[in-house]
């Protein structure tokens, strides 16, 4: 019989980490890991981190080096894009018109940038943080802009205001909502981040809705306001979100909703195509619910538990959702999933204006997720709070005295 032949489309951190995982459980047939970017696969969180404010070497963001692919007998092609799956055939067709057979798809095809739809928003000058090279861009930008818009008061949007202000370049940060973060913190926690960022000089401008891209000589020149300011920039940096990329999985046919939607196993519609990362909403065992998460956590633990699949191994993805930040002095954990209006209390343990405390949401007694915030080694505990499901009084949530880890029981 032929070999076996498994196709990953996505050349992306997840991609990589299921190619590690099929070769690490035996799979000795052909692996083929496609993507449309020249470099190979790499991390993103440097991206808006330490790579963005030059306090890391680019060698060091790739997942593997460049001869691991070839000393693993990893067949990955870059600058290549999968234009089309034919289900039936069980087969993709790349750009260049070749027709590769499969046996096993994985889908790693991450997400895009949510593009401005404003006058003026095709402009030069106006930056996207999702690819390396929108990374170095960007960075270069610092370099020789002294003013800058962020519009978009999200995690990227905050980790690159940081980034500018340590690079030493003037910041505004528009941020459409009440807070930043508004929607994921509440309003108890979201404060936090705002005052943070005045603190260390963001021109902080909330409740702003921009309504156009000024420009003079094909170049973004700065941003008008819908109450009719403009604010001059030399650059404009955009971070209102991301959208999966599921054209390949709405175009073969399989369920799309919010991404391509999979099981506890990341196996979508079709026995033969699993989908991982940025692109999966996946069902949650412990949550009971389908979930996409964007952090780093799932593009690197979730192809250990596709590829067992794909082997027709048991395996369930049930890892509690996990994220982290640095921004300044501030470094903080995050673990646990909460949607707004999923929770009616935050618990807060130590003294947020210290920015140094643990917020847990809670809803009917249960923690359903935790926030460490420059206090380290608990997220463990936190995570397994989580998973107790047990109601814990919030006098003993909130008490320093109390141990974390004697706050359940059994």
């Amino acid at each position: 019989m032929a070999p076996r032949t498994f196709v990953i489309v996505g050349a992306s951190l997840a991609g990589a980490k299921a190619a590690e995982a099929l070769r690490g459980n035996g799979f000795d047939g052909r692996i083929l890991l496609i993507g449309d970017e020249p470099e190979p696969p790499y991390e993103r969180p440097p991206l808006s981190k330490g790579y963005l404010q030059g306090k890391q070497d680019r060698e060091k963001i790739f997942v593997h080096p460049s001869q691991w692919y070839t000393d693993q007998d990893i067949d990955l092609r870059l600058r290549t894009t999968v234009t089309a799956i034919d289900r039936d055939r069980r087969s993709v067709t790349v750009s260049d018109g070749e027709t590769i057979g499969y046996d096993k798809l994985l889908l790693a095809t991450g997400a895009a940038p949510r593009r401005l739809p404003l006058p003026g928003a095709d402009l030069d000058g106006i930056f996207y943080l999702r690819r390396v090279g929108d990374c170095e861009r960007i960075r270069s930008t610092f370099r020789t802009a002294s003013r800058i818009v962020l519009v978009g008061g999200g995690w990227i949007g905050l980790e690159v205001a940081a980034a500018a202000r340590n690079a030493g370049v003037e910041t505004t940060l528009l941020e459409a909502d009440e807070l930043p973060l508004l929607r994921v913190m509440g309003r108890r926690i979201a404060p936090v981040f705002a005052d943070l960022h005045r603190d260390h000089g963001v021109d902080l401008r909330l409740g702003a809705q921009v309504t156009e891209i000024v420009g003079e000589r094909g170049s973004a020149a700065g941003v008008r306001l819908a109450d009719g300011a403009r604010i001059d920039a030399d650059a404009i940096v955009v971070g209102i979100g991301v959208t999966p990329n599921t054209r390949l999985a709405t175009e073969s046919g399989l369920r799309v909703d919010n991404g391509v939607v999979v099981d506890a196993s990341l196996r979508t519609s079709d026995p033969h195509i699993h989908a991982a990362g940025d692109v999966a909403n996946a069902w949650h065992p412990m949550l009971g619910k389908h979930i996409r998460v964007e952090h780093w956590a799932n593009a690197l633990h979730q192809p250990a538990t596709a590829a067992r699949s794909m082997l027709g191994e048991p395996a369930v993805y049930d890892r509690v959702p996990y994220f982290f930040t640095d921004q300044y002095d501030l470094g903080m954990e995050y673990a646990g999933y909460t949607e707004p209006g999923g929770y009616d209390d935050v618990v807060v343990r130590g003294d947020p204006a210290s920015r140094e405390f643990i917020a847990f949401w809670q809803a009917d007694g249960r923690v359903l997720a935790g926030m460490n915030v420059n206090i380290w080694d608990v997220n463990e505990t936190i995570q397994q709070l989580i998973r107790s499901g047990q109601r814990i009084d919030r006098s003993r949530l909130a008490d320093p005295d109390v141990p974390l880890d004697r706050l359940t029981h059994g």
